[in-house]
């Protein structure tokens, strides 16, 4: 599969930050369905902003209206939510990890099965994607997408079970990896996560609605209630006649899901797994204070991710929290396709220092994470030409030192700084007087847990730690196949 990026970008350093790469809602039993997914997939708008979709359900016809773009300025228009009538309704926003930036892989996907009109909403990753689609090419299938969640359709539609709930269980069970789905039949919703519960899926209602979404956030958007989460291997069904049920195909699972969610990926006033993401953010501050503590004038995060970390930690360390980077919120699409001398200039159209706060101090930065290192190098020679007297910055996650295979958008691990270099050497990279990490146990801490549990971790946290949860068949072909082409080039 491709794996292509955008010409037009919202900033400069659009690649220096692990992308979640989709969010999700759908709407069950609702009036005004589509209008409903609108409004909830602008909340998860950070999720994805490559492009937007939604399908809806008339009681006979599907109806779909997809886009590049993000959703205002696309949904926002009564003429197309008119075309989308129905009282159901699924919804997806995107930035691609497999396949092309193209109008053909924005989702919710749509097709006619034997069984009628499937939609399928899909956040995540499948990592044998492509060893089971060359399979189906093989018995005759034929793609119209190079997105992994068309292989799931494929599944359905080849099974050879007898019901289409028996049918999506088994396409289920062929696939490895991570997802979130909504599905849309004529026979109603589903909603699934998958066994290990990497990528996050919520239930809500709002009267006699039922509700599914990537994050809370998106509830509290519709006026809905949060019910409870989507547990990891668990499918809802909801159907026309009202009824709520729950189906475990796979058995007891042990889950695993992403640390990331909390670090970064959802908005701090959402609820992931019944803990406050803006709360465990802060007391991974608190904690990265206590491992890493130094002497200085102020704590400054590096906005927006940085905010409640750099928070707790100026409160448990006792070091006054100031804003000495402006972030501007108007820089809108750049027109520019980013090259390395925009790269050097373009830092400052996103963020800007507070010079008269600055000048003369020891700062202390606070940002989520550092990926390739551009954003953190930019932003501590901005903080010296403003004047600090030294520069220290603190990490509020371990060291990604490996790439995610799950639904992330994580550069080649040949490119993520921490893999290339040490932490004195990240520190030299960024021009800083000292660079520190929380601890893989610090951040387990910081959610509530005693430490990392090495046998059985309570999370995914591969980028870190190199751990995946499962196995990674068209990574691992992938591999063998350039050692076969390296060791056909040293024989010839």
């Amino acid at each position: 599969m491709d794996h292509q990026k955008p010409m037009f970008t919202t900033n400069p350093f659009d690649d220096d930050k692990l992308r979640e790469e989709c969010g999700i809602f759908g709407v069950f039993n609702a009036e005004t369905a589509s209008a409903m997914v609108a409004l909830g997939l602008h909340a998860l708008q950070h999720r994805g902003q490559e492009a937007a979709g939604i399908t809806s359900w008339d009681g006979h016809d599907f109806h779909t209206h997809r886009a590049m773009g993000h959703v205002a300025g696309n949904f926002d228009r009564d003429e197309v939510i008119r075309g989308l009538p129905g009282t159901a309704a699924c919804g997806h926003v995107r930035y691609s990890t497999t396949g092309e930036t193209s109008l053909r892989n924005v989702q919710p996907l749509y097709a006619e099965l034997s069984s009628g009109g499937f939609a399928v909403a899909h956040n995540g990753n499948i990592s044998n994607a492509m060893k089971l689609r060359r399979e189906l090419i093989r018995r005759g299938s034929i793609f119209q997408s190079t997105s992994d969640t068309e292989v799931i359709i494929h599944l359905v539609a080849t099974s050879t079970y007898r019901t289409l709930l028996d049918k999506f269980i088994d396409a289920l069970k062929q696939v490895e990896g991570a997802y979130s789905l909504i599905v849309m039949t004529p026979e109603g919703m589903v909603a699934c996560r998958d066994p290990l519960g990497i990528r996050p899926l919520v239930m809500g209602k709002l009267g006699d609605s039922i509700i599914f979404a990537s994050e809370t956030v998106a509830f509290d958007v519709v006026g809905a209630e949060h019910v409870r989460s989507i547990e990891p291997g668990e499918l809802v069904i909801v159907t026309h006649d009202g009824e709520v049920r729950s189906h475990r195909p796979f058995g007891e699972t042990h889950a695993r899901p992403c640390i990331f969610e909390h670090v970064y990926f959802s908005r701090p006033d959402s609820v992931v797994d019944g803990s406050s993401v803006y709360s465990v953010r802060k007391a991974i501050g608190a904690q990265l204070a206590i491992e890493n503590p130094v002497e200085a004038d102020f704590v400054i995060p590096v906005p927006d991710s940085g905010v409640p970390a750099a928070i707790g930690y100026a409160q448990q360390s006792g070091i006054p929290f100031e804003l000495g980077i402006i972030r501007s919120h108007y820089i809108g699409r750049t027109f520019i396709q980013p090259g390395d001398k925009v790269r050097h200039l373009g830092v400052k159209l996103k963020h800007n220092a507070n010079r008269a706060l600055i000048e003369g101090k020891r700062i202390v930065l606070i940002d989520d994470s550092i990926v390739r290192g551009t954003t953190s190098l930019k932003i501590v020679q901005m903080m010296r030409e403003a004047g600090a007297k030294e520069v220290h910055m603190r990490i509020a996650s371990p060291p990604t030192r490996h790439s995610c295979f799950y639904g992330v958008d994580t550069p080649e691990r040949t490119k993520l700084l921490a893999h290339r270099l040490d932490i004195g050497g990240m520190q030299d990279f960024i021009h800083a007087d000292s660079l520190s990490f929380i601890s893989i146990d610090g951040l387990y801490k910081a959610l509530g847990e005693a430490k990392r549990a090495d046998i059985r971790p309570q999370y995914c946290d591969a980028c870190f730690t190199g751990d995946y949860p499962t196995t990674l068949t068209d990574q691992d072909e992938a591999v063998v196949q350039n050692q076969l082409e390296l060791l056909a080039e040293r024989v010839v």
